[in-house]
């Protein structure tokens, strides 16, 4: 029984361990990433512009097969001259019908128009370019990376069950550790000055 109990602590103890390890780490990836956005900021504080990097979620199958719903996409802040036809980027609409949404097709064209440069955008799934051509002004960023299906555990986690799965009930087991080794750190010293107290 007290082999159980022993190994039940140990494997205890090491879930908690990788836990704590878990946090610190994302704790470290956030840090990291907000020194970096800070950084950029301070860069294009005097001219507006896009963030480096950016990453979305996609909510629709318009580039299916290429990137699929609930797929995440990195994008990356492009200069003008580096957007290509071929390239996905994202960019901000503003024709009625999808005006201040994010969305992210493939260049099939670049024209010159009145002195300034348009991109006809397409999604790969869709059989006709978008209605409105884009100006590089509407671009957030070219995609540089797809990761598969990670859109799952985001809206996984900001549901509120996923919430009390992946952050309370952690949360909790290791508070209830701590008050478990404070109890029994107590009992081991009662039993010491119990055995000293019989020895005098």
């Amino acid at each position: 029984m007290k082999r159980i109990f022993e190994d039940i602590k140990w494997i205890f103890n090491y879930i908690t361990s990788i836990i704590m390890y878990a946090i610190i780490v994302i704790f470290i990836g956030v840090g990291i990433i907000l020194v970096a956005y800070y950084i950029d900021f301070q860069r294009r504080a005097s001219n507006i512009q896009a963030p480096l990097y950016g990453a979305y979620v996609i909510v629709s199958g318009s580039m299916e097969p290429i990137i699929k719903v609930r797929d995440a996409v990195i994008i990356r802040r492009a200069d003008k001259e580096d957007i290509k036809v071929g390239d996905v980027v994202t960019y901000r609409a503003l024709d009625e019908t999808y005006y201040g949404i994010l969305i992210t097709h493939r260049v099939v064209d670049i024209k010159e128009e009145n002195g300034k440069t348009i991109y006809i955008t397409k999604g790969d799934h869709n059989a006709t370019v978008d209605r409105s051509p884009i100006t590089y002004e509407q671009i957030t960023g070219k995609v540089v990376m797809r990761v598969p299906k990670i859109g799952y555990i985001k809206y996984f986690l900001v549901s509120s069950y996923g919430w009390i799965i992946a952050i309370v009930i952690p949360s909790l087991l290791i508070i209830l550790y701590d008050i478990f080794k404070i109890f029994r750190n107590l009992k081991g010293n009662n039993r010491e000055d119990k055995v000293i107290e019989g020895e005098k």
